[in-house]
């Protein structure tokens, strides 16, 4: 070989070579390029953020804690995905727990109406190819595959049968979907599950993801209770992070978005879970397929420490929480998005000047809320904006909610949270 056809050679190499760290240097950003063996990529396309149980959330404050054990029982999950695939596979757990969890069985499915299902779609899970699997404290499972053509926008069933006693579960406190928690038994093959108990909590289950074709990005919706849809008409999917999926997956799969929304949670401090910096690595960083982040958070920073002392509860007030000690906090999590190739948008701060409960409506909350929300607007610290205040106030009464968006003076109804989808300019992410 002559010295020239050498050299040719080794420029043809390098120019394939370059071309080669372009394609991976144009890829959806984010931890969670996940590419599967064989073709595909696998993506989250629903999400149920995990909290501790115990006593501090504002439902257990209040006497109504939703936490629970199990023994011999079947816990069937109603889940609306936010794109479909051709594989399904679910994430398991056990991170509140101090024992191991025992799940002796778990099933997929397609959801035909309450707590039945598609019997020839249902799919017995594994998890390294066996049928049951012990998740050690604080961990986390993931299944092996299974195929299932899952539409975008449908729903499914995740069955997990726990035939031991267990301790207080992890679990998401309250979700806008009824699932079902069965008597003595395991039902995870059953096409149906006669005289199961209704719930709104999900428990050891916090993620679907599916194995598409599809060019698809994940955004994270991170927020609070206006975040996980409160006000809006259960089992109707009118959250706004589900109205969103709904504009951005109109004509073809381009962009899951799932819901990381905690009911009362704050972004400095733990309250109804963990606050948002102290779960924004679990919740949003880690999130497989993640390309955006969308945070929503700061009005239970502002509100709770001011209304639980109020209702007995004192200990809060020292948890007071300026807007720069807001701002700086989410300046911190714009931070770690980038440094894992994240785009993060910030979400402003809805009026809640209607609110009745007691602490919540003051003038000094409201100068903190401004605060926040001009530096959200103005600071250039995202990568864009999601100005929610602006969608839902009333321009006669700008410190209030319009009346047609008031579900109780702080969350939403239907109306608003699609007002909310709807503002959000979905150029931002593409």
């Amino acid at each position: 070989m002559s010295h020239v056809t050498r050299m040719k050679l080794l420029q043809g190499i390098g120019v394939a070579m370059v071309a080669v760290l372009m394609v991976m240097l144009v890829r959806p950003a984010g931890a969670a390029e996940a590419l599967a063996a064989g073709g595909g990529r696998w993506v989250t396309t629903w999400t149920s953020s995990p909290i501790a149980p115990g006593p501090l959330t504002i439902d257990a404050i209040f006497g109504n804690d939703h936490s629970r054990s199990f023994e011999n029982q079947t816990i069937r999950h109603i889940a609306h995905v936010s794109v479909g695939g051709r594989k399904v596979r679910v994430r398991l757990s056990n991170a509140f727990g101090v024992l191991p969890l025992r799940v002796g069985a778990a099933n997929v499915a397609l959801r035909l109406t309450g707590s039945s299902i598609y019997a020839n779609s249902n799919r017995r899970l594994t998890f390294g190819g066996q049928s049951s699997v012990v998740v050690p404290a604080g961990a986390v499972v993931v299944s092996d595959a299974v195929d299932l053509n899952v539409s975008t926008a449908s729903d499914l069933a995740v069955s997990v049968y726990l035939p031991g006693i267990t301790e207080p579960a992890t679990y998401h406190e309250q979700t806008m979907v009824t699932s079902y928690v069965s008597s003595a038994g395991n039902f995870t093959g059953a096409t149906d599950i006669t005289g199961a108990t209704p719930t709104f909590s999900t428990f050891y289950l916090t993620a679907i993801e599916v194995l598409t074709n599809d060019s698809v990005g994940v955004v994270v919706a991170l927020g609070d209770s206006l975040t996980q849809g409160a006000g809006s008409t259960v089992d109707a999917n009118r959250t706004w992070p589900e109205m969103l999926s709904a504009r951005f997956n109109a004509y073809r799969p381009r962009m899951s978005v799932v819901n990381q929304g905690i009911g009362c949670g704050r972004l400095l401090y733990d309250f109804c879970g963990p606050g948002g910096a102290a779960r924004f690595d679990r919740d949003a960083l880690t999130v497989t397929g993640a390309t955006h982040v969308i945070v929503h958070l700061g009005l239970n920073d502002i509100n709770i420490p001011a209304i639980l002392p109020i209702f007995g509860h004192p200990e809060f007030a020292s948890e007071a929480a300026s807007a720069a000690d807001i701002t700086a906090g989410l300046f911190q999590l714009t931070l770690r998005a980038r440094a894992q190739g994240l785009r993060i948008y910030g979400a402003t701060i809805a009026p809640y000047g209607s609110s009745t409960v007691p602490g919540a409506a003051t003038p000094e909350n409201e100068a903190k809320r401004s605060a926040v929300n001009r530096w959200i607007r103005t600071s250039g610290a995202f990568d864009g904006v999601v100005d929610i205040d602006a969608a839902v106030r009333d321009p006669a009464n700008p410190t209030k909610l319009l009346p047609a968006y008031d579900f109780d003076g702080i969350h939403l109804t239907d109306a608003g949270y699609e007002a909310v989808a709807n503002a959000v300019n979905l150029a931002m992410f593409f």
